[in-house]
C-alpha cells in the first residue's frame, strides 16, 4: 500500500508542474495590457509605462517571469492582486467557501438522486422508468449550463416568483461571516428566516451546477448495477431467499459503487468548471465569478493563482479518489493501476 500511494503522489508533480506552466503561459495569449488596463490609458505617460513595466517585470523575458513566479509557488506566494493589491491566495480562500458550499450541495443533490435513478433504472431495466430516466440523463447531460441556468430563472424566478434571483442570501440580513458557509453562518447568526433565505438562495445554482454530474452518475451506475446483477454471488443471494431490498442494496449496489466513487471523485473537475458559468449566471459571490472578473481586467496574479489552486484542488480529489479505489479494490494496488 506504501509504495501505491508513493507511486500516485508521485504522478501529482509533473501535472503540478504542467498546470503551473498551462496557467502562466494561458493569461499572456489574451490581448490586453495589464499595466493599460491597471493605470488607466489617460495621463500614463511612455515613462511611467516603462516604469510600472519594470516594477512589475513585465519587461523581463518569458522565462525569467515564469521561474520566479514557480519559486514564489513553491513558497506560497501566488502574488498581489494587481487591482485589489491583496495576496492572491487571501483573496481566494476569502471566496472559496461560498464555492466549495455550492459544489458541496450540488455533488450531494447529484449524488443521491443519479444513484437512485441509475439503480432503480437497472433493477427495472426496459421499463418505462428506464426509458424515461436514462432519457431525462441525456438530456440533462447535453444543455448548456447557461442555458439551463436562464431558463430556470425565468421559469422559478421570473414567472412563478419562487426563488431569488441571484446572491447568496436576502439583503435584509446581515452578520458577520464566521465560517463564510452562509447556510452554517445564518444558523448561527439567529436571525429569523436568514437560514431559509440562504437555502432558497441556494436551490436553483445547485440544480444548474449539479444537473451534468448528476446525469454522468446515474448513467454509471444503472451500467454498473446490470453487470452486478448478472454476477454469480448475485444469482446466489437470490436463490437463498433473500428479499429483493436485501440482494440489491447490500450485495449489488455496494460493489457497484466501486466505479461510481471515482466517477464521482472526477465530477470535481466538472463542478468547479461549471461553477464558473453558474456563479457568473446567478451573481454568486464565489471563486468562479471572481475569476471570470480578473480575466476581463487582465489581472495576472489572481488568474494564474486561481487556476493553479482550482488544479490543486482537482488534483487532490483525485488522489484521494484513487486512494480509497485503491482500499476498495486491492487489486488496483498490486496492479500498479
Amino acid at each position: 500500500m506504501f509504495y501505491f500511494i508513493l507511486r500516485r503522489v508521485g504522478l501529482l508533480v509533473p501535472t503540478f508542474l504542467g498546470v503551473t506552466i498551462a496557467a502562466f503561459s494561458f493569461i499572456r495569449l489574451l490581448p490586453g495590457d495589464p499595466v493599460l488596463l491597471m493605470a488607466g490609458e489617460r495621463g500614463l505617460t511612455p515613462e511611467r509605462h516603462a516604469e510600472l513595466l519594470e516594477k512589475f517585470g513585465y519587461n523581463r523575458p518569458i522565462w525569467e517571469q515564469f521561474l520566479e513566479y514557480l519559486l514564489g509557488v513553491l513558497q506560497g506566494d501566488l502574488g498581489n492582486s494587481l487591482v485589489t493589491k491583496k495576496p492572491v491566495l487571501e483573496e481566494f480562500f476569502t471566496l472559496f467557501p461560498a464555492t466549495f458550499e455550492l459544489a458541496l450541495c450540488a455533488i450531494i443533490f447529484a449524488t443521491i438522486i443519479g444513484v437512485t435513478a441509475g439503480a432503480i433504472a437497472a433493477v427495472k431495466r426496459s421499463t418505462w422508468f428506464d426509458h424515461t430516466a436514462m432519457g431525462t440523463a441525456l438530456v440533462g447531460y447535453s444543455m448548456p449550463i447557461f442555458w439551463w441556468g436562464l431558463l430556470l430563472i425565468i421559469l422559478f424566478s421570473g414567472i412563478l416568483g419562487w426563488t431569488p434571483v441571484s446572491g447568496r442570501i436576502s439583503l435584509i440580513y446581515f452578520f458577520p461571516q464566521v465560517t463564510g458557509f452562509m447556510l452554517i453562518d445564518s444558523l448561527l447568526s439567529g436571525q429569523k428566516g436568514a437560514f431559509s433565505s440562504a437555502v432558497s438562495h441556494l436551490i436553483l445554482p445547485t440544480i444548474v451546477l449539479g444537473t451534468i454530474p448528476l446525469a454522468v452518475i446515474a448513467r454509471q451506475t444503472r451500467s454498473a448495477m446490470l453487470e452486478v446483477l448478472g454476477e454469480d454471488y448475485v444469482r446466489t443471494a437470490k436463490a437463498k431467499g433473500l428479499s429483493p431490498k436485501r440482494v440489491v442494496g447490500v450485495h449489488a449496489l455496494r460493489n457497484a459503487l466501486i466505479p461510481v466513487i471515482t466517477t464521482i471523485g472526477l465530477q470535481v473537475g466538472v463542478l468547479l468548471g461549471g461553477a464558473i458559468l453558474t456563479e457568473t449566471i446567478f451573481s454568486w459571490p464565489g471563486v468562479g465569478k471572481w475569476m471570470v472578473d480578473s480575466i476581463s481586467r487582465r489581472d495576472y496574479p489572481s488568474v494564474q493563482g486561481g487556476l493553479l489552486l482550482i488544479a490543486t484542488i482537482v488534483m487532490i480529489v483525485n488522489l484521494i479518489v484513487d486512494l480509497m479505489y485503491g482500499l476498495i479494490n486491492p487489486k488496483i494496488r498490486h496492479t500498479g493501476g
